[in-house]
């Protein structure tokens, strides 16, 4: 199962592209939930939403509605995953008014952040045992055995990640479940995917039973144009 849709929803330059011109910012989510099932909270990463902010999302979507969101930078940029508690704790205080609309949380890891397996280990020991976990390495010193086993130690899914149609990660699967980001294809106009890169992704998810997709290259709608080519793409090799 592909559980599609794009990292934020809140762009100015998808009115009239993806919104309707008249509809108004407020009602934006709801219009997005018409179409896809699954959003990712980037800004959570910057200033972590109050409570009330979260429930309020919860109230605004459908039932099977899912949000995956991103793990405050406090922890992971400032913190540099170094006394994880507090950090761990205030987040899911916050974001656990999702109730069962709250997906998988991802660890986005700084690109100057060395490989240190204890601390990754020890972080992902504070989460809740219902959370699901998705971590995001971004320096190559974390390609190892060791940081692999962690992360099937904790069932926490390596995210997988693309950038100019290459993936950005080993294709390493650490959970039963997957996570992947499409931050920037090669296609006309910038920053599109092409079908071909698409189409490779999808024979590559194929061996998860739920896997979580988003596209991260929002300028212009082409996050909310591939998305859509995904899906219908996903559709079609489960058709065979």
């Amino acid at each position: 199962m592909i559980v599609l849709g794009t990292s934020g929803w809140q762009y100015k330059d998808w009115r009239g592209r993806f919104y309707p011109d008249k509809l108004p910012q407020s009602r934006w989510l709801e219009h997005y939930a018409e179409e896809f099932r699954t959003v990712e909270v980037n800004n959570a990463f910057y200033r972590l939403p109050e409570r009330t902010t979260f429930e309020q999302w919860r109230e605004r979507t459908p039932e099977n509605f899912c949000f995956a969101v991103k793990m405050s930078r406090y922890l992971t940029h400032i913190k540099r995953l170094k006394e994880p508690a507090e950090p761990i704790q205030r987040f899911f205080g916050r974001a656990d008014a999702l109730g069962p609309k709250l997906g998988p949380v991802l660890f986005q890891l700084p690109p100057n952040l060395k490989r240190d397996t204890g601390l990754l280990d020890a972080a992902l020991s504070l989460v809740p045992s219902t959370a699901k976990i998705a971590v995001e390495p971004r320096h190559e010193s974390w390609w190892t055995d060791g940081t692999r086993r962690v992360l099937e130690r904790h069932g926490a899914a390596l995210c997988w990640a693309d950038r100019n149609s290459r993936p950005l990660t080993p294709l390493w699967t650490t959970a039963s479940w997957g996570y992947l980001r499409m931050h920037e294809g090669r296609a006309t106009p910038w920053p599109r995917y092409g079908r071909t890169a698409l189409r490779s992704w999808v024979r590559r998810i194929t061996e998860f039973t739920c896997v979580h997709v988003y596209f991260n290259n929002d300028p212009g709608g082409a996050a909310i144009t591939d998305a859509r080519a995904f899906r219908s793409l996903g559709e079609s090799s489960s058709e065979r």
